[in-house]
């Protein structure tokens, strides 16, 4: 079986779980097939699945290719109408379906491909298959193109962040090298921007209305192993649930390096818990505005007052900034008007990574979306507008008169 360069570093990577988004074309079938017949000669009694989004997609997309693709004196027995096919070392290759998700429980397993999981229901892996590997520590290939940033973006995430026992790769259709140029250019010319970026360059599109749109994984998480001296937190208080964002400041650059997400707490809370993290050392918060006069406790204490005399240099404005003043001095950082990044995330920060990627605009307006994802959006602007406020050039005007 004679694999494209990107198959092969695909097929050597030994790495447990492997993620890989390819355009269309890239030979995603050709590659589970040969990963399919590696994994099951690997050792004796292999117990081997290829799972396709459903039964029938199984069967016409892989049956034939991998029935062709495995010498016949290695087969000792094929069953078409169950999928399966038993090598003379006692190893079973099936083909199977996630359509109903539960239907796939109750088996042991060694290795499985997941062809297209965009498609499938996320539970068909965290609930089923991701346990049918526990026993004996099986591996899992995740292959297919991307349908927007659903569950299998999140996996594909992981890889990306570096997580242990995760890899992540991406392949356009032309790095395939299986599609000529110019029918790639031909189908440019067809479909519409949107669908061309998904299909053949194997990206993961944008919402439509996304609010942090200068937000990019691949460049803007990015570890963060240096020390912080001092600490900057953006807070909110809403209580379900109060939410911090905790920044190290190196000139005109921050970096997110932890997040606290709290339920059904209130301002005591969030300081005993930031001061357990990072003690006493110097601490600067920036929270909501609100804070002056949002009352948590008896006794006329204010979340101010309560920061305050907890000992943390407290930053806060008189009123609110504009929404979206704040929305675009956050996307400043993220990315300014000369190209520069000016602001990153650590990848374990994951609330503040989900909610930068996810959050988006009411349709139609200019208003965000009250999703759950406002919350950590919310503490790291009042942070990073207060540092680095959007102010407007308003030129002077001379004086009108009636003549």
């Amino acid at each position: 079986m004679k694999l494209t360069k990107p198959q092969t570093k695909i097929f050597e990577d030994t790495t447990r779980f492997r993620v890989v988004v390819a355009g269309r074309r890239f030979g995603k079938t050709f590659l589970s097939t040969a990963e399919l017949l590696n994994r099951a000669l690997s050792a004796h009694r292999q117990n081997v699945w290829y799972v396709a989004p459903t039964y029938k997609a199984a069967k016409e997309i892989a049956w034939d290719m991998l029935a062709q693709q495995i010498p016949a004196d290695y087969i000792a027995s094929k069953n078409e109408s169950s999928l399966t096919i038993t090598l003379l070392n006692e190893s079973t290759i099936s083909l199977k379906g996630a359509e109903k998700p539960d239907n796939l429980r109750g088996r042991s397993l060694d290795f499985v491909v997941l062809d297209e999981f965009a498609d499938m229901r996320p539970q068909a892996w965290y609930e089923v298959l991701r346990p049918s590997l526990s026993d004996r520590e099986g591996a899992c290939l995740f292959i297919g193109t991307p349908k927007g940033r659903n569950h299998f973006y999140d996996l594909w995430a992981k890889g990306v962040d570096k997580d242990e026992g995760w890899q992540s790769y991406q392949y356009t259709t032309i790095e395939g090298g299986n599609v000529p140029s110019d029918e790639i250019a031909s189908a440019k010319a067809d479909l519409d921007d949107r669908t061309f970026q998904q299909e053949y360059q194997a990206q993961f599109v944008n919402y439509s209305g996304i609010i942090y749109y200068g937000f990019k994984r691949e460049q803007s998480v990015v570890r963060h192993d240096g020390e912080h001296p001092v600490i900057h937190v953006g807070m909110d208080f809403n209580l379900d649930p109060m939410s911090a964002v905790l920044m190290t400041r190196r000139g005109d650059t921050l970096h997110v390096f932890d997040e606290i997400v709290m339920f059904g707490s209130n301002t005591d809370e969030m300081v005993a818990e930031i001061r357990t993290r990072y003690g006493n050392g110097t601490i600067v918060i920036y929270p909501d505005p609100a804070s002056r006069q949002r009352k948590t406790s008896a006794g006329g204490r204010t979340d101010l007052s309560i920061l305050q005399n907890a000992g943390f240099d407290v930053k806060v404005r008189s009123s609110h900034a504009a929404v979206r003043d704040r929305i675009n001095s956050v996307n400043s950082r993220l990315l300014s008007k000369d190209g520069q990044r000016r602001l990153f995330v650590d990848p374990k920060c994951k609330k503040v990574i989900e909610s930068l990627e996810r959050h988006t605009y009411k349709e139609g307006t200019s208003q965000p979306e009250k999703d759950g994802f406002d919350h950590m959006n919310d503490a790291l602007g009042y942070a990073v507008e207060y540092l680095f406020p959007i102010r407007k050039a308003n030129k002077p005007q001379a004086p009108q008169r009636w003549t």
